[in-house]
């Protein structure tokens, strides 16, 4: 009888050893399947989508799965950070995985390189019970943006015409680089809105103008350019105009004109000589019929 229990008792360890051995464990493989765009540019919206395969094995329960909101990505406000996924015979489309997107910004100072961003996920997830695995992945990130500096150089009153300068003060050379001058209260375009600069380097400066009367106050101007991997961008600058720096300046002030009075001199100097020898003229006829009187 003791052997009985004793084979009995070994039968079923061998059985929970066997059924423990078929068992699967959820062991999902995630990967970073895209990124929209490539790279993705500081300040822009990125889209990522991550594969999650392996959840047909029934054992991952609900799965929960998250993309972190930290440096150097961010969600917007309200927007959902995480998801829950059945696991099961088929996930998705027949197969065992799933895709799941994202659409973050990217941080104004993201480094430009690979970035590390990390995933959240627990397999058997259960509300307010969160115990999470992490695993990172990198973002790519490259700073195609250019910035421009842009002052009023000079006004002429007499032709109406504005330059200014403008420098570019960003890191990346630029193409296509156009400004145009927006329909606005405080300037009267004349003649064309659009000046075109063209290519332009970083660090390069220089000049543009337009043909209107300007009052005193914001200029707005709209610049757009093509980056370096041919995404065509776009930045409003405003540029204060104050009258008073373009008015009464010495190479505005009329200078004598010598000539004018050079002529003026000698008209006055011809009238003085004609009535001078007219005077003499008369004076000597005068003389001569003196003369014959005394004669006769």
């Amino acid at each position: 009888m003791k052997g009985v229990i004793l084979s009995g008792f070994f039968i079923f360890a061998i059985l929970l050893v066997i059924g423990n051995v078929g068992a699967e464990t959820c062991s999902p493989a995630i990967t970073l399947l895209n990124q929209d765009p490539y790279p993705a540019i500081p300040g822009d919206y990125v889209k990522l989508v991550f594969e999650v395969n392996g959840l047909s094995n029934a054992n991952c329960g609900n799965f929960y799965f998250a993309l972190s909101d930290d440096y150097p990505i961010q969600f917007d406000p309200g927007a959902s950070t995480s998801t829950v996924l059945q696991s099961g015979t088929y996930v998705n489309n027949y197969g065992s995985f799933t895709l799941v997107p994202f659409k973050v910004r990217v941080d104004d100072n993201a480094l430009n390189g690979d970035n590390e961003i990390w995933v959240k996920y627990a397999p058997n997830y259960q509300s307010g019970n969160l115990s999470y695995f992490l695993q990172n992945f990198s973002l790519t990130v490259n700073n195609t943006k250019s910035d421009f500096d842009i002052s009023i150089k000079d006004y002429d009153y007499t032709t109406q015409i504005i330059t200014f300068d403008v420098i570019n003060i960003g890191e990346n050379d630029v193409n296509a680089l156009t400004v145009d001058l927006p329909i606005q209260q405080n300037f009267s375009a004349k003649g064309s809105t659009r000046s075109i600069v063209g290519s332009f380097s970083s660090g390069e400066d220089t000049s543009f103008t337009f043909e209107g009367v300007p009052q005193k106050g914001n200029i707005d101007l709209t610049v757009q350019y093509t980056d370096n991997i041919g995404v065509r961008r776009e930045l409003n600058k405003t540029v204060y105009f104050d009258p008073q720096l373009f008015t009464g300046r010495i190479g505005q002030q009329t200078s004598p004109n010598y000539t004018l009075y050079g002529i003026l001199i000698i008209i006055v100097a011809l009238i003085v000589w004609w009535i001078i020898s007219r005077r003499n003229k008369k004076k000597k006829i005068e003389k001569m019929q003196a003369l014959a009187l005394r004669r006769k």
